[in-house]
């Protein structure tokens, strides 16, 4: 089981999305980190990265968003608001999950029994105002 990790800060977030991008192993990208950790800002330069021209937002109060690539599409789900598993079904999630797309989860904590084996765990750990620390596991 792979686990690295690397130190950022902010004037650094290219150098963090080439460490990730080196570093995954799967298409299903759980981002775990506390409120104002840079999950979001990640996940757009990540999205960028991949070739992405649509506007990118954060999902937080549609829940989903999806986003069109050059030959496959990229979905960038915000499970905050949600308040169990059963929510996360309702809106087809699994459905998601089965295709060969980029899928990148903040909160993924609150969808626990969903996660699919094949998922990668991504944690950002504030250190101070400007500086990151990423864990990438398998």
């Amino acid at each position: 089981m792979k686990n690295i990790k690397l130190k950022y800060n902010i004037h650094q977030i290219d150098k963090a999305i080439e460490f990730i991008f080196n570093n995954l192993t799967s298409k299903v990208v759980l981002f775990y980190g506390e409120m104002g950790s840079g999950k979001t800002t990640i996940i757009k330069r990540l999205l960028y990265k991949l070739d992405c021209h649509d506007v990118i937002s954060s999902p937080t109060f549609s829940i989903v968003n999806e986003y069109k690539l050059t030959d496959s599409n990229a979905y960038h789900f915000d499970f905050y608001r949600i308040n169990n598993e059963i929510e996360a079904l309702d809106f087809g999630f699994e459905e998601y999950m089965s295709k060969n797309n980029w899928c990148f989860i903040e909160w993924p904590e609150k969808i626990y029994n969903l996660i699919p084996k094949k998922a990668q765990s991504i944690k950002i750990t504030i250190l101070d105002s400007i500086t990151r620390e990423i864990h990438i596991n398998d």
